[in-house]
């Protein structure tokens, strides 16, 4: 994960105070150069291989990971 470019303190603070309060969110991120947009509750910001990932929880139930940097926006 070498093209992992670190995101904003003030962006990481309100995932894990999101993450700490259980608020769900409305996060829109990139994929396959596409924006996708849903809604999610997320439960854990983490560190691995070199990259920070959100790990949420989707509205069918289904748990997945996002990387931080291909957060567009995350908004309550």
């Amino acid at each position: 994960m070498g093209d992992y470019q670190p995101i904003d303190c003030a962006q990481h603070e309100h995932l894990e105070y999101s993450v700490l309060r259980r608020i769900p969110l409305v996060i829109e991120y990139l994929l396959e150069n596409k924006i996708e947009r849903e809604r999610v509750l997320p439960l854990d910001v983490l560190t691995r291989d070199g990259a920070e990932w959100l790990k949420f929880q989707r509205q069918d139930g289904t748990a997945s990971e996002l990387r931080l940097d291909r957060i567009v926006s995350a908004v309550e």
